[in-house]
């Protein structure tokens, strides 16, 4: 686990809880402390598609607590109807009106740009590896070829244990589960 991302979020609700934040606050706070902590504290990467079900499932939590109670629904509500009705909030509910469409945009455009490709061989329940694969131009025969990095291993240590450090993570992230 790594230890300086763990601090880093308790300081953060520890200065949340000196400076005696809102509820809104707060609820942010832990969605995106535990958003951190999945993302970043570990030492194994968690693959996105895991990381995505447990924020769906801590928002749905989140949601849940905030909305238990009455005085707590008033809590939350309250800077967010501020937020809403006051004047000198106006340029930046404005801004925000804008953002927020443009980002779910973004985010649909960047999904839908990844280009289509079919299967480098037909699916079987143990597929074999394929034979090559293309990197950033570069074909790359994985049967009869050389690793590029393995003369890095002698030549420089450091550079060859970054190469399969980020392999490590790339395997973890995409490949393990």
């Amino acid at each position: 686990m790594n230890i300086l991302v763990v601090l880093v979020v308790a300081a953060a609700f520890g200065l949340l809880r000196l400076r005696r934040a809102n509820l809104l606050l707060w609820a942010g706070a832990w969605w995106v402390g535990i958003y951190v902590l999945l993302r970043f504290a570990f030492t194994t990467p968690i693959p996105a598609s895991v990381v995505s079900i447990y924020m769906g499932i801590v928002s749905i939590t989140i949601l849940a607590y905030l909305s238990s109670s009455q005085e707590r629904r008033e809590e939350v509500s309250r800077p967010l109807v501020r937020f809403m009705t006051e004047k000198r909030y106006t340029a930046l509910l404005g801004a925000t009106a804008v953002a927020i469409p443009a980002l779910a945009a973004a985010n649909v455009y960047v999904q839908m740009n990844v280009p289509l490709e079919p299967p480098f061989f037909p699916r079987t329940i143990h597929p074999a590896s394929p034979s090559e694969i293309t990197v950033h131009d570069n074909r790359i025969e994985i049967d009869a070829g050389d690793n590029p990095f393995r003369q890095l291993e002698t030549s420089n240590p450091e550079e060859f244990r970054k190469h399969v450090e980020n392999g490590r993570q790339v395997y973890y992230r995409n490949c393990v589960f």
